[in-house]
């Protein structure tokens, strides 16, 4: 499966995750169940892993939209980070702890319009120039006119818009730059058979158990502990209808009804609705089989990527020249090697771009194998002079 269809598969506790080197992490890595032990597939909040949340208000000529981030760290470059189409700030979760352990930094997830908690008015114009445009418009809410130094990190749909961003000069304090998993080559090659992968994913789960469960059973997110968090920010409980006030009033009584029979039996209660449907308005009937759909399955994904076709060419036409001719400091994380296309492998070859392969993880390399990035990263803020070590981190330069 090529990149850019794996890209589209789309109360606080009381401590933080283990960090690297404690003992007791399990980032990028599949989790050891005992024998008859169940995997636990219930949420875990983003205040696990991020310090802090924040509404950032933009204003422009519609009026004012309002911009979801997750924060952590208080020192050192800011690593603003862009996650991939249907996926959320959330994704970067398991990273934020893992890298804000190995060097001074701070961390700035994004929710990009149309996804996460982000509300805007125009939910639907994801072209990457206006989503270029919100990146610099959210950093000149946040910083003013003196933005301190920024890294801009973004994993497939994010890392082109990163790259549309940088390119378009709209982070005045840019230092650096990085691409996780994403080329032009590969993504344009996966355009044509998009929609029908998108046609065989669910379009519903009947709890955030059942969408963990099936983001990990799925491949979509090889590591479980990043998918209990990750999953929260792509699905959302199905949002009920508007209907005239008699049929309402109808469903609901009916709905009422069953819930004072739930000690019946099965067959009583299939019975019974099928008696109360009987003489009803088509129309009516229509409405009770949709309500009973949603209270089977009352979460959805929060984005319809299906809708977005008119921008995927031009999130990635032209993206590795454009990432080429960035004048700064860049990294790119690939999966594997047999992603690369023509001009980053010649610009690969000529030095212009740091590159590393982390195999063995699926497309969200980010997720499936947080510390490796964390590693990868880090390991570039410090060869640069970005950032400083902490906590005994050490450099391992990798060859290429």
């Amino acid at each position: 499966m090529s990149a850019l269809e794996k890209s589209m598969h789309l109360g606080r506790l009381p401590s933080r995750p283990p960090l690297p080197g404690s003992g007791g992490s399990q980032s990028g890595a599949k989790m050891r169940m005992g024998p008859g032990r169940k995997r636990d597939f219930s949420p875990v909040p983003w205040s696990q892993y991020f310090e802090s949340m924040e509404d950032v208000e933009v204003e422009n000529e519609t009026g004012k939209d309002t911009f979801r981030v997750y924060k952590s760290g208080s020192e050192g470059p800011v690593l603003l980070l862009l996650h991939g189409g249907g996926h959320s700030a959330l994704s970067w979760a398991v990273f934020t702890a893992a890298i804000i352990s190995r060097v001074q930094c701070r961390i700035v997830a994004l929710d990009l319009r149309g996804h996460g908690e982000t509300k805007v008015k125009n939910s639907e114009d994801l072209s990457a120039e206006t989503m270029a445009k919100d990146v610099g418009n959210v950093v000149e809410a946040m910083y003013g006119d003196l933005p301190p130094p920024i890294m801009l990190i973004g994993h497939s749909m994010g890392g082109a818009i990163a790259v549309h961003t940088a390119s378009s000069n709209l982070v005045p304090s840019l230092l650096g730059l990085c691409m996780i998993d994403v080329v032009e080559g590969t993504a344009m090659d996966a355009l044509n058979s998009m929609q029908n992968f998108l046609r065989g994913r669910p379009k519903t789960f009947k709890s955030l158990e059942n969408a963990i469960e099936w983001s990990v059973k799925s491949g979509q997110i090889r590591n479980l502990e990043s998918a209990r968090v990750s999953m929260v920010g792509q699905v959302k409980q199905c949002e009920g209808i508007t209907s005239p006030e008699g049929s309402k009033s109808i469903v609901e009584g009916i709905i009422e009804e069953e819930e004072e029979d739930e000690e019946g039996s099965e067959s009583v209660n299939k019975r019974k609705k099928e008696d109360d449907m009987e003489g009803l308005p088509s129309e009516t009937q229509n409405l009770l089989l949709f309500l009973q759909t949603k209270k089977d399955h009352p979460y959805t994904w929060r984005i319809e990527l299906a809708k977005t076709e008119k921008y995927w060419d031009g999130w990635f036409r032209g993206l590795s020249n454009l990432f080429l001719s960035c004048p700064i400091p860049k990294l790119l994380l690939l999966a594997g090697v047999d992603r690369l296309d023509k001009d980053l492998t010649i610009g690969q070859m000529q030095g212009k771009f740091q590159m590393q392969v982390l195999p063995q993880c699926g497309h969200a390399v980010h997720e499936d194998a947080p510390d490796k990035v964390a590693e990868a990263v880090a390991t570039f803020l410090i060869r640069h002079r970005f950032a400083e070590p902490i906590g005994g981190f050490q450099c391992v330069f990798p060859g290429c």
